[in-house]
């Protein structure tokens, strides 16, 4: 599920994919990406290409219908049994939404840089600048497939009268109700545990060994049925992309999250 930034050229047959963004700056990533990215690598921006058109429900970051992802996937040069290697510069933030968008439609998942891009460059990487030359599209399959894996609010409070265990993935202080710098009303879904997503990485970015990430999650873990959030359903991907590396590959995405959620009041 992970490569090592000294292991890179090892994936030579891979489509490599650009996904650094900034909520702050949205055009931030692809100026990155332009200024300098790994050699070959295609820029894969979270909301052109990862996410659907906003409305008033369904969050800041909806996911796109699944035949318009398959098809931006095609445009990409990538099928269901491409192999892909996916980097950002954010500690997996932008990566794992790629990872955990085409798992959800059957596609052969991405394996993530480890460190992103910035342990690629202290490795000895030398980048690239500029556009690299279009990617040869591949054809879609005739039966489209659908995300899975995912609800939407009305799935969410079904999954919690059911018993599921909901896991709020943003920063303390934003789960406490003690800021909210995005959306309009601060505070978590009652009954939901923190579990930041920065804790599934380092400092430096690089994902923590087994141990680190036992710790991470403690007795959650154990819960029967887990559906994660974030604030639009992105780096809620970075605890699913953790909990798939420790055997729980059966958590479920609340993908309008608290934007979404909060929407409703």
């Amino acid at each position: 599920m992970l490569v090592a930034a000294n292991e890179l050229s090892l994936n030579a047959d891979s489509v490599i994919v650009d996904c650094r963004f900034n909520l702050a700056d949205k055009g931030e990533g692809e100026r990155l990406y332009l200024e300098g990215h790994i050699p070959g690598a295609v820029y894969m921006d979270l909301e052109r290409h990862m996410s659907g058109p906003a409305g008033e429900h369904g969050g800041r970051h909806p996911l796109p219908g699944a035949a318009d992802f398959v098809a931006t996937l095609a445009s990409f040069g990538i099928g269901p049994e491409t192999n892909v290697v996916a980097y950002d510069a954010h500690r997996l933030a932008y990566a794992t939404r790629l990872w955990w968008m085409m798992r959800s439609l059957g596609y052969r998942p991405p394996r993530l840089l480890d460190g992103g891009y910035l342990a690629w460059v202290q490795a000895g990487g030398v980048p690239a600048s500029g556009a690299e030359a279009a990617v040869p599209p591949v054809e879609t399959a005739p039966n489209q497939p659908s995300f899975m894996r995912v609800c939407d609010i009305e799935g969410l409070r079904t999954a919690q009268a059911q018993g599921a265990t909901l896991v709020d993935s943003r920063e303390p202080r934003r789960y406490a109700g003690v800021e909210e710098p995005i959306d309009p009303l601060a505070g978590h879904i009652p009954g939901a545990l923190n579990h930041p997503w920065q804790g599934v990485t380092d400092d430096s970015g690089a994902v923590r060994d087994e141990a680190g990430l036992l710790a991470h999650w403690g007795d959650t873990l154990e819960a029967d049925s887990l559906v994660v959030y974030c604030g639009s359903g992105v780096t809620a991907c970075v605890n699913l992309f953790s909990l798939t590396l420790l055997g729980r590959d059966d958590a479920t995405l609340y993908a309008g999250s608290w934007s979404d959620w909060c929407s409703y009041l």
